[in-house]
């Protein structure tokens, strides 16, 4: 009854969470599709290439929302035969993806804003563009705040990833807008110096922070694809099992990684030899929990093995016992 009760407990938070992620993605998705209209309207109008660039930007940023927003959705699923751990990676993949997008996007920037310092063409109407940086600067920041909220909570890759792009936009979009206000203001001031090459050059500032969150992102992405080893989690795990001594005498074989925002653990312990069957369940179920209840939503794997004190090299690295106790051990025969 009791587990049942559990389960039924954090199987409908997984919902609310889920929810809550779909919610958050759609929101970026049509915030995205907004902005991208607005800029590339006005880009066209007034000539920038600044504002162009910012439109293909968030013309990226809309189809790195709508792939979060698939992984969100997929990776929500629970285990099946095809996929007995899940589909967490799913939101890791999402987030290599839309590093990709940006490096594009980047590039494509950068061909664009040399081919306008080698052909300079005066702007029309800068202020506009001002007005939709302004705001394109100001729905960012907040939607890319709560993509951070959202995905620091439920710990999604895919969400943050996309958080990380409209943070970008921000900046990106707050130096366009500084570029455009020096051109009005060196048209009124300077009317015979030409400042027209600052759009392009601005636009050379963006494509570099675009590169810059791409790295961020793909550093983010990879690590849970190549499975590295979750640092922080094995120090507390390490600790925690120090202090089972002397009923835990030792363990090795600790494995940590994360798929989405699942995380797996797999660890042997050794425990005195002659321990009943039923005993060392018991110290395999109590050790699964504190880890579960530690980070939460994680799958733990346990194997229990004797000690008789008899220690390979490998069992001295993380033995639990003195060498006096050790000693003890080989004599008793466990």
């Amino acid at each position: 009854m009791g587990l049942n009760h559990g389960a039924f407990v954090m199987k409908g938070a997984c919902m609310r969470a889920q929810k809550r992620k779909s919610a958050v993605a759609w929101l970026s998705v049509s915030s995205n599709a907004v902005l991208v209209l607005a800029k590339l309207t006005v880009g066209l109008l007034i000539g920038s290439v600044a504002v162009v660039s910012e439109a293909i930007h968030s013309g990226i940023d809309l189809t790195a929302s709508v792939i979060a927003l698939i992984a969100v959705r997929r990776s929500g699923r629970p285990p099946d035969e095809a996929h007995p751990f899940g589909h967490g990676k799913v939101e890791n993949l999402s987030g290599a993806v839309e590093a990709l997008l940006i490096f594009a996007a980047a590039a494509w920037i950068v061909v664009e804003a040399v081919s306008r310092l080698l052909h300079a063409e005066p702007l029309e109407s800068p202020g506009l563009g001002v007005l939709v940086m302004v705001a394109s600067s100001v729905v960012n920041l907040l939607v890319s705040r709560l993509l951070f909220k959202v995905g620091r909570e439920t710990e999604s890759v895919a969400l943050q990833a996309d958080g990380w792009h409209l943070r970008t936009d921000v900046y990106t979009s707050a130096g366009v807008m500084v570029g455009l206000l020096l051109i009005m203001l060196g048209r009124r001031m300077l009317p015979d110096v030409g400042l027209d090459w600052i759009d392009p050059v601005a636009g050379l500032a963006v494509a570099l922070l675009i590169v810059r969150a791409a790295y961020r992102v793909t550093i983010h992405a990879a690590k849970d694809l190549l499975d590295t080893a979750l640092s922080d989690e094995e120090v507390w795990i390490r600790a925690h099992i120090g202090g089972l001594a002397p009923t835990v005498r030792g363990y090795h074989k600790l494995r940590t990684r994360k798929a989405g925002n699942v995380r797996f653990v797999d660890l042997h312990l050794f425990a005195q030899a002659d321990l009943s069957l039923e005993a060392a369940h018991g110290i395999a179920d109590a050790v699964e929990k504190a880890i579960e209840d530690r980070f939460p939503g994680s799958s733990v794997t346990v194997h229990m093995e004797p000690c008789d004190g008899v220690c390979t090299p490998v069992c001295v690295k993380d033995c639990l016992l003195g060498e006096a106790e050790r000693r003890d051990a080989r004599r008793g025969g466990g």
